[in-house]
């Protein structure tokens, strides 16, 4: 048995052991940052969320936080069942609309409607009762890898940003001094007070919304430490590009809702404040580059150029009270660097697959991490595969072709197709998008699917053939053959 159904049978165990029913459907979901797998588990209109995940400590922790967290009446989702010794555990299911999705639909950010930021401002108001109402009484000792952001933590994430991205990026600096300027900047930062929940990964991507209302998922890797560092991360994050008023008004309304809980004053908290952004961008950059320059993930790629602009703002409008004259160096070299920002320019580049296939044996999957895409429906064109002459052939012969192109009803088609697809490939490339699927179905897949993916292909190949674009054509059912 493959590890696959392996993994779907202790799944689909632990379902049979919660509700006392069968799952009629378990669908893998797009993966995203980390090794974690999802899957949507499906049983007379009920769904719920299966998570495999081999990290032992850390999946103990996530479910310990949850449970802690649902008790203080945090918006969570629960915990339904676990088998952690199995690795899988089950959970509510919160939907598909992160706060990414929704700000984008709302064409964020080219348009930063009032909607957008009271969504945001209600996600900004949980936040100080993660950190100071979920810190009472939460068991430290589960943290995982450490119990607090202190100097170990700092040190590692310091060096992940040294040698996951500055050295694979080959940026010239001063080993020593860039080691002294860690040191000199992690004394200033303990010296903030760290006796507060660090939410770890505060970003878009972690907050679900829920008839509009927030809810929060991964903060496994939370810890005990200082309050600036998650309003930062929201903040900062570069696949927002949150322009810097936005970012004004939100740390003010973050202000205002934590001294309903803490009273603290805004020059003492901006002292660390710009500090911790630092600190959570060079973590990213981390990231970005073992995941992007080394495991080539576009996904991590496309934040390169834009986490340098956060750079470069700071630079300018962020003076820190301490003097870090290598680290400054550094920054100032990867904001200026064009051979940076080129260095995930060439490693990007939107794929688009094109497939066709029969709607006997169900529409392909899209694997990439984004999902969606366009399905088209053939089978209201005349079909030349209901005649002898031509049902041993496919769309790629010429008698076939020459079928589809005597009458208007796949030209017509096909021009609606190309309108569609065109406005979307120039969309996704405008926006750094990596992967965008095409599927083109009829009753076998064999005959008008196959002549419509194949001109597609060669349309999308002649009009931009002078742009960053990757064609990728698939018959799957001559495959099968």
């Amino acid at each position: 048995m493959s590890q696959t159904l392996i993994l779907e049978e202790q799944l689909r165990n632990l379902f049979v052991q919660y509700s006392n029913k069968v799952p009629e459907q378990i669908t893998k979901l797009p993966g995203s940052g980390s090794y974690r797998q999802y899957y949507r588990i499906t049983s007379n209109n009920q769904t719920v969320i299966g998570v495999f995940n081999e990290d032992l400590a850390e999946n103990t922790a996530f479910t310990s936080f949850t449970k802690h967290f649902h008790k203080k009446g945090l918006p969570v989702p629960e915990v339904l069942a676990e088998n952690l010794l199995q690795s899988v555990y089950l959970l509510q299911d919160l939907g598909d609309n992160t706060l990414l999705n929704h700000i984008q639909n709302l064409n964020y950010p080219a348009q930063i409607s009032k909607e957008v930021i009271d969504t945001y401002k209600r996600i900004i108001e949980q936040l100080p009762r993660f950190q100071i109402s979920g810190n009472d009484g939460l068991d430290y000792s589960l943290c995982h890898p450490r119990q607090a952001f202190d100097r170990q933590s700092m040190m590692w994430d310091l060096n992940y940003f040294k040698y996951y991205f500055l050295k694979l990026a080959k940026v010239p600096f001063h080993e020593q001094a860039l080691e002294n300027d860690f040191n000199v900047f992690v004394d200033f930062l303990l010296t903030a007070d760290c006796n507060y929940f660090l939410y770890r990964d505060f970003q878009s991507r972690n907050v679900m919304l829920v008839d509009n209302q927030p809810f929060f998922i991964d903060y496994q890797g939370g810890r005990k430490g200082a309050l600036h560092y998650d309003i930062a991360s929201i903040l900062f994050e570069a696949k927002t590009r949150m322009p810097a008023d936005l970012r004004e008004e939100l740390l003010n309304h973050y202000l205002d809702a934590l001294n309903k809980y803490l009273p603290v004053s805004r020059n003492d908290f901006m002292h660390h404040y710009y500090g911790y952004v630092y600190i959570r961008l060079m973590q990213a950059m981390g990231a970005y580059g073992f995941r992007g320059l080394y495991e080539k993930k576009t996904l991590f790629l496309q934040s390169i150029p834009l986490v340098l602009n956060h750079l470069k703002w700071l630079q300018t409008n962020a003076k820190l009270p301490i003097e870090l004259p290598e680290l400054t160096k550094v920054w100032k070299y990867l904001y200026e660097s064009e051979y940076i920002r080129q260095l995930a320019r060439n490693q990007l580049q939107l794929s688009v697959t094109i497939n066709s296939f029969s709607y006997r044996r169900g529409i392909p999957q899209d694997e990439s991490p984004n999902g969606g895409g366009f399905v088209f429906d053939c089978r209201s064109i005349h079909n030349p595969g209901r005649y002898d002459e031509y049902k041993s052939l496919n769309g790629k012969d010429k008698p076939v072709q020459e079928f589809l192109q005597k009458e208007n009803e796949m030209s017509d088609f096909l021009e609606n197709v190309y309108s569609l697809i065109d406005r979307s490939v120039e969309k996704y490339l405008e926006r750094g998008f990596t992967s965008l699927m095409v599927n083109f179905g009829c009753t076998g897949g064999q005959h008008r699917s196959v002549y419509a993916a194949e001109s597609l292909c060669q349309h999308l190949s002649e009009k931009f053939k002078d742009r960053d674009l990757d064609v990728k054509l698939r018959h799957r059912e001559l495959e099968m053959k």
